[in-house]
């Protein structure tokens, strides 16, 4: 069984940084790409950074030169933070893994349980 597990959210005011954390554990082959989606009230799931198991980075246009993605395989734990938080970054932020768990399976996606950034003005 695998679990995604985040941590660090909160209260910031605006012009403020915080820093994500989300770890992964259970019977872990390998993880292909990890990521960080959003979900604001009244508004859809957007993703707003990723990164593969090499490295390479994406950013949501609005969150590009505020937000940075980072991994550590050797933990399975994906970062991010994030600088200049405005109102509108509120929302629950949720961690995605692609893990595999066995050598016979093939990559599913897993997500993590969410964790609230609230930014006040």
């Amino acid at each position: 069984q695998v679990q995604l597990v985040e941590s660090g959210g909160g209260l910031v005011q605006a012009g403020g940084s915080l820093r994500l954390s989300c770890a992964a554990s259970g019977s872990i082959i390998s993880i292909k790409t990890m990521g960080w989606y959003r979900q604001a009230p009244g508004k859809q799931r957007e993703l707003i950074a990723g990164v593969t198991s090499g490295g390479t980075t994406n950013y949501a246009d609005n969150v590009k030169g505020r937000f940075t993605i980072a991994r550590d395989n050797a933990k399975n734990t994906v970062y991010l933070q994030m600088n200049s938080l405005k109102p509108e970054d509120t929302a629950v932020y949720y961690c995605t893994a692609e893990i595999r768990v066995s050598w016979f399976s093939a990559y599913d996606n897993y997500w993590g349980q969410g964790t609230q950034v609230t930014v006040s003005s």
